[in-house]
C-alpha cells in the first residue's frame, strides 16, 4: 500500500504524482498545506515522519505491515522505478541512464532548489526583499537552467526530453515549466522545453498530476 504525503503546489510532490499515473499505482494522497497555519509541514507529527519539513514523502507498506517511509523525490522517484519497474522511467543501457539522470538532476538539483518556496520566503521574510526582487530571482534562475537544458535537448530530445520515452527528466522538466508559466517567465525562447511540455501534457498521466487537479487544489 502506498500513501504520498504532497501538495498541490509542491513541483517535487507532482513529479511523484506523474509517476504514480504512468505506472497506474494507487496512493493514498495526504495533504500537507505548505502555507496554511505557517505551514502544516513544520507540525510535530509531520516533522516526525520528515524530518526536512518538506514534502513529498512516500509510505510503502508491504504484506507483512512494514513501512518504508521516504523522503526526497529523486530517491522516490527511483525507488518506485526499481519497485515497479512497468513503465521504466529510466533506461536500462549505461550511458543513457546517465544522460537521464544527468537532465533529471540539471532541474532537481540547480534550478528547483533556488526557487523553493523556502528560499521564496527567506528572501521575502529574513532579507525583506520587495516581490520585484524575489520575482527578479526567481527569473534569473529560471533562464539560467533553462538555457542550458534547452541546449541539452537539441542534442538528447525527440518527442520527450531523451527520445521518444517519457523519463525521469520529463518528470523534473514539467512541474518547473509550470511554476515558470506562474511566475510569468517569458518561455518562448525555449522551443524544445516548450514542445517536450506541449507532448508531455497531452498524457493522462501528466493531465491528472496537474496541481488544478488535485483534491486540496484551492
Amino acid at each position: 500500500m502506498l500513501k504520498l504525503f504532497g501538495y498541490w503546489r509542491s513541483s517535487a510532490a507532482y513529479r511523484v504524482r506523474i509517476a504514480l499515473n504512468l505506472k497506474q499505482l494507487r496512493a493514498e494522497q495526504v495533504s500537507v498545506h505548505l502555507v496554511k497555519d505557517g505551514g502544516e509541514q513544520h507540525k510535530a507529527d509531520y516533522a516526525q515522519l520528515n524530518p526536512q519539513e518538506l514534502v513529498p514523502t512516500l509510505i510503502d507498506t508491504d504484506e507483512a505491515g512494514n513501512e518504508l517511509v521516504l523522503s526526497q523525490s529523486m530517491a522516490i522517484l527511483e525507488y518506485l522505478d526499481e519497485r515497479y519497474p512497468e513503465c521504466a522511467l529510466i533506461p536500462n543501457e549505461i550511458t543513457d541512464r546517465a544522460l537521464v539522470r544527468s537532465l533529471a538532476l540539471l532541474i532537481a538539483c540547480e534550478v528547483h532548489p533556488l526557487n523553493n518556496l523556502k528560499v521564496l520566503q527567506y528572501l521575502t521574510g529574513p532579507l525583506a526583499l520587495e516581490d520585484e526582487a524575489k520575482t527578479a530571482w526567481y527569473h534569473h534562475w529560471i533562464h539560467q537552467g533553462f538555457s542550458a537544458f534547452e541546449k541539452q535537448l537539441e542534442k538528447h530530445s525527440g518527442q520527450f526530453c531523451f527520445g521518444d520515452s517519457v523519463t525521469i527528466a520529463d518528470l523534473c522538466l514539467i512541474p518547473q515549466v509550470y511554476n515558470a508559466n506562474r511566475f510569468k517567465v517569458d518561455l518562448s525562447v525555449y522551443p524544445n522545453i516548450l514542445r517536450v511540455n506541449e507532448n508531455c501534457n497531452q498524457l493522462k498521466a501528466f493531465i491528472d498530476a496537474l496541481p488544478e487537479n488535485q483534491a486540496d487544489a484551492v
